[in-house]
């Protein structure tokens, strides 16, 4: 893995130097936009909108409008914003992990000690996993201020997850959320007992993008030659006033399943 950032963890006074790495990849099939009436492939480029020409990648700057006006932008700027960000993630407070709404978490990245910084990675990676604690900080990455959460992952290895700030979460008061509707009391106890009959330990392993592997199957018919078959499905329907049944034939069909 290649490492997309170089700097180090700051907790009071101890300083950790690390590497960063992405934690995830896309599972998704590498497909490419084409031209329908020759399969050609769609290149975008980069034109100018006044000359119509096209610009090249060491040409282009970055800029920002004030009153019609572009103020250019260049390395330089983006280093004298909160420099001592720019090479430490630095952690202001440990709070508990659950404290957190998940509607929060964005990207995963591993953490990996520098040289010099191992018994101290260790150190803290030992102390987060003891106190069940992760810790909140910040820093620069790509242009921009990362808020992140500093955590054991697996017990055995630093994660740093990468979190939205407020501002971006949107409100949903203009969306029409029923308020004042109480469940019957039957109702309400037989959704209890059908939560309970499928609750489990989450286990990742059993979860799979089926998707992409039916799509890949798809693709391979077509490149057969074969046709392939499509299945309507409706959108569906919630019947309000059938709830106890539905709720019945669910616990049903989970009894069957289970013998």
């Amino acid at each position: 893995m290649r490492a997309i950032w170089n700097g180090a963890i700051g907790f009071g006074l101890v300083n950790i130097p690390i590497k960063l790495y992405s934690a995830t990849e896309s599972s998704t099939l590498d497909l490419d936009m084409l031209d329908s009436k020759d399969l050609s492939n769609i290149r975008f480029k980069r034109i100018n909108e006044k000359t119509g020409k096209e610009v090249v990648w060491e040409n282009i700057v970055k800029g920002y409008k004030i009153e019609d006006k572009y103020i250019v932008i260049d390395d330089n700027d983006f280093a004298a914003v909160s420099p001592e960000k720019s090479k430490i993630l630095s952690i202001s407070q440990f709070i508990k992990q659950d404290e957190i709404d998940p509607a929060f978490f964005e990207t995963p990245y591993f953490l990996e000690p520098q040289k010099n910084g191992e018994a101290a990675y260790q150190l803290l990676l030992k102390a987060l996993v003891k106190t069940k604690t992760a810790g909140v900080g910040s820093f620069i990455l790509r242009e921009r201020e990362i808020l992140c959460l500093v955590r054991p992952y697996d017990s055995k290895i630093l994660m740093v997850n990468r979190m939205r700030y407020p501002e971006e979460l949107r409100g949903y008061t203009d969306l029409k959320i029923p308020a004042g509707i109480a469940p019957k009391p039957d109702e309400l106890k037989m959704a209890e007992t059908l939560i309970k009959s499928l609750t489990s330990n989450f286990d990742p392993l059993q979860y799979k993008d089926t998707y992409n592997a039916d799509l890949l199957k798809i693709i391979k018919q077509k490149a057969k030659g074969k046709k392939v078959k499509l299945t309507l499905t409706k959108e569906p329907e919630g019947k309000t006033t059938d709830l106890m049944t539905m709720l019945k034939a669910s616990l049903e069909k989970g009894k069957k399943k289970a013998v």
